[in-house]
């Protein structure tokens, strides 16, 4: 799954710490989802999208999408 979440990050001018501790989960998983290697939860999806104002279809990609 692709997603904007880099972008959006940058854009606010958050570290992935700050994101990370904004959204209750680690830096680590901030890259983890950054990199693709993790597709997060529906709660933590949601969570990321209401932090940038958008909505999950936004963000989140699906690769055949």
């Amino acid at each position: 799954m692709r997603n904007e979440v880099r972008q959006l990050r940058a854009l606010q001018g958050l570290s992935q710490q700050a994101l990370g501790t904004a959204l209750g989960v680690s830096r680590q998983t901030v890259n983890a989802i950054e990199q693709g290697r993790y597709d997060p939860s529906l709660p933590l999806a949601i969570r990321i999208a209401r932090h940038f104002g958008l909505a999950v279809e936004e963000i989140f990609h699906a690769d055949d999408a």
